[in-house]
């Protein structure tokens, strides 16, 4: 054939064409866009994962120890400046070229500050000098100037302080002080004046100069009773070598920040290697601190799962595609099989055959690959592959001519063909059946290998096991309509006995094996995602079981009424926490043998109340309160259960207990029960145990106060909490009771709903999100559109056949309700079985899937959401809709008389 009769073929044949067109184009715009958009919204959510981590998690912090520096005579402060460029040349490539900020200061120790403006109503006050560059720029001044020249004329060192620390102390500029180091005793050892020169006013509190401990912008409060205040102050470098050279303890650092905006997700493995060398690669003498890698590597185990969910969705499509691609394909081979077989009657080859569908192949699907690709390419991002691009066009183009040479061999009427199965066949669905069990079993085996590449095993067992069910399903689904037909054989009316009859014999089985994967796809995605969102919510559920959770060291005993009493709690429980207690042998304090256990006191009855909202189940043995003087019933870990059995105490009956130091109180213990988890409890601790409140007697020395509360209600101002809290924790410091005389740090508050927002907005979430709406719309769609194939593919037989009863007698009616019934069955068939092969994969899959990594390490359950329910059975609903639509359409476009004149062929 030339050129222009293939041109004119294409013409003549344009709908077959144009539907292989577009399905080819589909295929190559998922293959291109979808690692385009993966690969942009990975960036992007790195970016944010990274800038929402607080500054000790992005920052590479270089120090050496404070030491008096003796006998240099050279500018300390200007001769350390050069290691900021020395120490980033010495970091890995991936750390140098991702290092944004920078930032180096000479310090001295803090030493005591002292001047007829310091009063001893303001306390103690240590103040440490630096030297840094940049903070001119960062700051304006309010009164006074920058320390120029470093000394002033008589000797004094010049310094700068921040409003909001001179402000406090009373300082203004031209204050005269004094800084001395003191001895054992209190006594100075060496002193230095000091004259204060300005006060500067930060541009931005959040530039990241401001951000080395303690800050510049703060007094930092006493670390315990008679500790002094610390405060830091700026000065020039020739003021900071004149206190090295008067002998004060000096130390520099050089801090390097990550910038978000220099990590790409290509280099995140080659950024946490080089992040894990950075120690042994640093000078002596110089300590690092960095905490970088933890939220990388976090990031990259979400990545690694996400890819790999992506990709099992990405598989579900691919198929579904390159399935319709194929019936696409035989449906145009069969409109023109009579066209192949005059062909091979008047002497036409195999060859023939073959170059004449991939000559008209070649002339449209490559064009159509080709497009998608570029359409593609319009997308932000990267990661394209033009390879698998053109091995899809290739593999389209190839499709009608082997439809075309198959096709030929078909003949005689195919709804009677599933009386009896080829060998062929038989043997290709056991042998599908078997991979498909082999793979998944394999799978189980061997668990998830996470790396950059596609797993094959994984991505191909979801799709062998739809295939396999499909196929079960198509075997077994025509046995009872073959009862239900004869039992309608012997009722009145024809149209339910011809429908059922003739959906017993259906022989479309492939577009119904494409139906299945496709319906199969979406149900996985949905049943995925709801079980992930309920993942998030057990985990935030487990660290906050209520709707607030307040975290403290000691409140005084009226702190949980004052709580009970603000605007919209409804129950407040109170909690007790110590950490890092061994339980003892006896109330003598006898070591048991068993290593440091967390804790955990809970008032059962209130606590249950709170978390009831939370879905937080309460044993009833944390319900019973005891005295303290009988043996309490404990919740214990499965480790601590076998190190308390190992060492014979703690039996259920009480016999021996364990006896554990509760704020000074000897509790005797006994085990009731053991648990893998418990609310408020870290994953990472292995040893813990819940035990009630008990009720002390009023005469008891150290009576229990909470370290903790959760609150219950709607509407709870997290702002006013933080307010009550921290006044119950500043009374019972009052109260003269603190151990230990530490000043306690603030009360951390944490409601619910932000850990829940936390967990939702993860640095993948993003691709989480693209990957579900992408196999999900993706798969109802092309179910509906494989659907049409199962329906056009008996079209013509059906056509014929209601064109004969129409002349029959039968009503238009009768025949809307003939066609209901004939393919109701083909369709909640393979909806159906779509539906639950999805729904089942899951539990297949999700061992292996890493999914813990989406819900701050909680385990991924499969949940059957009511919607979801709901959703396949609209699905249903709207699919047979659309194959009545399809087949209604169908008929008129065949126009049912002349399909009864001319023939089977026609």
């Amino acid at each position: 054939m030339s050129f222009l009769e293939v041109v004119r073929r294409v013409r003549a044949y344009g709908g077959h064409f144009l539907l292989l067109a577009v399905l080819t184009l589909v295929t190559a715009l998922l293959i291109t866009a979808v690692p385009r958009v993966a690969d942009r919204l990975t960036g992007q959510g790195l970016r944010e994962h990274v800038a929402g981590q607080p500054v000790a998690r992005r920052d590479l912090l270089y120090t050496t120890a404070e030491a008096p520096m003796r006998g240099t005579t050279r500018s300390v402060a200007t001769l350390q400046a050069g290691e900021l460029d020395a120490l980033q040349q010495r970091m890995p490539p991936a750390v140098r070229h991702s290092i944004g900020e920078r930032w180096y200061a000479a310090r001295t120790g803090f030493t005591r500050l002292t001047g007829p403006d310091l009063t001893s109503d303001k306390g103690l006050i240590d103040l440490s000098l630096r030297s840094l560059g940049g903070v001119r720029e960062a700051a304006g001044l309010v009164e006074g100037r920058w320390p120029e020249a470093g000394v002033t004329d008589d000797g004094a060192v010049e310094l700068a302080l921040a409003e909001t620390v001179a402000g406090p102390l009373g300082l203004r500029a031209g204050s005269r002080l004094r800084l001395s180091v003191l001895d054992a005793d209190g006594k100075p050892l060496r002193a230095k004046q000091i004259t204060l020169v300005g006060v500067f006013r930060p541009t931005d509190r959040s530039d990241g100069i401001w951000d080395a401990l303690p800050s510049m912008l703060r007094l930092a409060a006493p670390e315990g009773d008679g500790e002094p205040f610390l405060t830091v102050g700026v000065t020039a470098d020739a003021g900071f070598d004149a206190m090295a050279a008067a002998g004060w303890p000096v130390g520099f650092a050089w801090r390097y920040r990550i910038s978000p905006d220099r990590i790409t997700p290509g280099q995140l493995g080659e950024l946490i290697d080089g992040l894990s060398t950075l120690d042994r690669t640093r000078p002596a003498g110089i300590t690092l601190t960095q905490g970088v890698d933890i939220p990388l590597r976090r990031f990259a185990e979400s990545l690694a799962a996400a890819r790999t969910l992506l990709a099992v969705i990405a598989a579900g499509l691919l198929a579904t595609l390159a399935g319709l691609t194929v019936l696409a394909a035989r449906l145009a081979a069969r409109r023109r099989r009579a066209e192949y077989v005059l062909l091979r009657a008047r002497g036409g080859s195999t060859g023939a055959v073959l170059r004449r569908g991939l000559a008209e192949s070649a002339l449209v699907l490559p064009v159509a690959a080709g497009a998608g690709w570029l359409l593609g390419g319009l997308l932000p991002g990267g990661g394209s592959q033009l390879r698998w691009v053109l091995l899809a066009a290739a593999l389209a183009t190839l499709a009608l001519p082997a439809a075309a040479l198959t096709g030929q061999r078909s003949s005689g009427r195919a709804d009677l063909i599933g009386a009896r199965s080829t060998a062929v066949r038989l043997t290709v669905e056991a042998s599908l059946l078997g991979v498909a069990v082999l793979g998944a079993f394999l799978l189980r085996r061997r668990g998830l290998t996470l790396g950059g590449s596609v797993d094959p095993l994984l991505v191909s067992v979801p799709v062998l096991v739809a295939v396999a069910a499909a196929l079960l399903a198509l075997r077994a689904y025509p046995w009872p309509l073959r009862l239900l037909s004869r039992a309608a054989a012997r009722a009145r009316g024809s149209v339910a006995f011809l429908g059922t009859a003739r959906a017993g014999r259906a022989a479309a089985t492939a577009p119904l094996v494409v139906v299945v994967l496709a319906i199969a796809t979406a149900v996985f995605c949905g049943v995925v995602a709801a079980g992930i969102e309920a993942g998030r919510d057990r985990a935030a559920s487990r660290a906050v079981p209520g709707d607030v959770l307040v975290d403290g060291e000691r409140f005084a005993p009226d702190t949980a009424a004052a709580l009970a009493g603000l605007p919209g709690v409804r129950a407040v429980a109170p909690l007790l926490v110590e950490s890092a207690q061994r339980p003892y042998a006896d109330a003598a304090g006898r070591f048991g043998g068993v290593g440091e256990t967390q804790v955990l006191l809970v008032d059962g009855a209130t606590f249950a109340e709170v978390g009831r909202r939370a879905g937080v189940a309460v044993p009833d043995v944390l319900r019973t309160s005891g005295d303290g003087s009988t043996p309490l019933p404990a919740l214990v870990s499965p480790a601590l259960a076998a190190d308390l059995a190992d060492a014979g105490l703690a039996d259920a009956a009480g016999r021996r207990p364990a006896w554990l130091d509760v704020q000074g109180n000897r509790l005797p213990v006994r085990m009731a029960r053991t648990v893998g988890e418990f609310p408020l409890v870290d994953r990472n601790i292995e040893r813990f145990v819940v035990l009630p409140w008990p009720t002390l007697p009023a005469h008891a020395p150290h009576p229990l106060v909470p370290t903790g509360f959760v609150l219950a209600g709607d509407g709870i101002d997290a702002a006013a909490v933080s307010r009550v809290v921290d006044e119950g924790q500043r009374r019972y410091q009052r109260g003269g009771v603190v151990t230990g005389g530490e000043r306690p740090l603030a009360p951390e508050v944490r409601t619910w709903s932000a850990v829940r927002a936390e967990l939702g907005g993860s640095g993948v979430n993003g691709l989480l999100v693209f990957g579900f709406a992408i196999g999900a719309a993706g798969g109802a769609g092309l179910g509906l559109l494989a659907l049409a194939f199962a329906v056009l593919a008996g079209a013509r037989g059906r056509g014929q056949v209601l064109s004969r009863l129409r002349t029959m007698g039968l009503s238009r009616r009768q025949w809307r309700g003939l066609l209901l019934v004939e393919l109701t069955p083909l369709v909640l068939v393979s909806v159906l079985t779509g539906a639950l092969v999805g729904a089942l994969l899951p539990l297949l899959l999700t061992p292996v899937l890493g999914l813990p990594a989406f819900t701050g390490g909680a385990a991924v359950r499969v949940r059957f959401d009511p919607g979801l329910v709901a959703g396949v059975l609209g699905l249903a609903v709207l699919a047979l809709g659309f194959a009545v639509a399809v087949e209604a359409l169908n008929n008129r476009r065949m126009r049912l008389g002349e399909v009864l004149r001319l023939g089977e062929e026609s």
